[in-house]
């Protein structure tokens, strides 16, 4: 799978890869309740506040703070003080901002050391003929009596800026640790001013032990992903890149195309008795499709885990096309495909009910497993299509797909 672009669930603001990459895949207009995880709402409120000109008068003015509607917790709960321009910041651990930073820097010198290694490989590999036909010996020679230039001043900020060292204290390991308080076991305890291990989990980087010290969260990004073929890297599945279309660019999901088989009902089964299952069959396509079924052979490789025979319809079973407005449809007539009832139970819409007939070989106490051929037309409408002479219409060209099916219909009866 692969990421075409990350999104906020609330505001619908998509950024690309990198961009939500420096923001760590979080929104930076949004936030969780840090007590029940819903999306927050911004609220407006008017406080007092001291005009320039005058501080002994003061005038109404604006504020914002964050609530949610769910469990009724706000930001004031927590002693954050309103702000002025409806944004908010939560706190952040500076230990662990001083580490990334720490860390940032290492790979950074890393990579200089890096290139600069190729840098010199490359030097002393060149050869002097062909520094002399492009004059590239004069230019190392000016570059060596003049001033030493940096061949990585472009990795760097800006030319001649000394780069801040950032060092850290390692951790220190401690024989002893803080003893409890004394009225830890007769201090009673109020449970609405305890957090849960879920909320301090939310917040690895404090893990507040009380509610007073919840603070609000941004909203995390979601993704939309594109899938792709394992064998031939076929896109199978592509997005729209806005997050407000829950369209596809390609839906090519073998889901969508193969007849869907489902058990509907098993009876009593017993070892060498013929019993009946009843199984359904959906067309997921707009077009009619031709289905035939077909027991497996005894040399089959597919069939390993068949624990019983099966007898199924030798004739020719016909599924309707998918309309998404037929069972609204009133007036629409139904259609006749002359179904035999031995074998065909029931018809609705895309959808039928046939009968099996399974034996059980195997009197163990493991599930009876029935497996099967199943053989179907299939028109790719994305392929180009062959045009009708005859008829003048354009007909996409028919292909016979055949898969293998494998059931489990449970243990035997006692």
């Amino acid at each position: 799978k692969l990421v075409d672009s990350h999104y906020c669930p609330s505001c619908l603001e998509n950024m690309p890869s990198a961009e939500a990459k420096l923001k760590k895949n979080r929104c930076a207009n949004c936030f969780d309740c840090p007590c029940c995880m819903h999306t927050l709402s911004t609220r407006a409120t008017n406080i007092p506040a001291p005009l320039p000109d005058d501080p002994t008068k003061t005038a109404m003015k604006k504020a914002y703070y964050l609530a949610c509607g769910f469990c009724r917790w706000t930001s004031r709960d927590v002693g954050m003080a309103d702000k002025s321009v409806g944004g908010c910041r939560y706190e952040q651990c500076r230990h662990i901002n001083k580490l990334i930073e720490y860390y940032q820097q290492l790979a950074h010198r890393e990579k200089q050391d890096r290139d600069r290694k190729k840098l010199a490989r490359r030097r002393q590999c060149m050869p002097l003929a062909f520094s002399e036909k492009y004059g590239l010996g004069t230019r190392l020679q000016r570059q060596r009596s003049g001033a030493p230039i940096s061949s990585l001043s472009g990795l760097s900020l800006k030319e001649g800026e000394d780069q801040k060292e950032i060092t850290i204290e390692p951790a220190q390991a401690l024989d002893e640790v803080e003893p409890l308080p004394e009225d830890c076991y007769t201090r009673p305890i109020s449970l609405p001013e305890v957090t849960t291990l879920r909320q301090r989990l939310l917040q690895p980087d404090f893990q507040p032990a009380g509610a007073s010290q919840l603070h609000p969260r941004h909203k995390h990004l979601l993704m939309k992903r594109s899938l792709r073929c394992r064998k031939c890297e076929h896109n199978l599945s592509k997005p729209e890149f806005n997050p407000t279309s829950i369209k596809f660019k390609i839906q090519l999901v073998a889901v969508s195309y193969i007849p869907e088989v489902r058990i509907m009902s098993i009876p009593n089964l017993r070892n060498m008795k013929e019993s009946q299952v009843l199984l359904t069959l959906t067309n997921p396509v707009e077009n009619i499709t031709h289905v035939t079924l077909a027991a497996c052979e005894d040399e089959d490789p597919d069939d390993i885990n068949s624990t019983a025979k099966i007898m199924v319809p030798s004739k020719e079973l016909v599924l309707a096309g998918k309309d998404a407005a037929a069972e609204y449809d009133e007036l629409a007539e139904p259609q006749d495909f002359q179904d035999d009832p031995d074998v065909v139970a029931f018809r609705k819409s895309n959808k039928i009910g046939f009968f099996i007939k399974v034996i059980p070989q195997k009197e163990e106490d493991a599930d009876v497993t029935v497996s099967f051929k199943i053989r179907h037309d299939f028109r790719n409408l994305a392929a180009p299509a062959r045009q009708n002479e005859e008829a003048g219409d354009v007909v996409a060209e028919a292909i016979w797909l055949t898969h293998h099916v494998e059931l489990r219909l449970g243990p035997l009866a006692p």
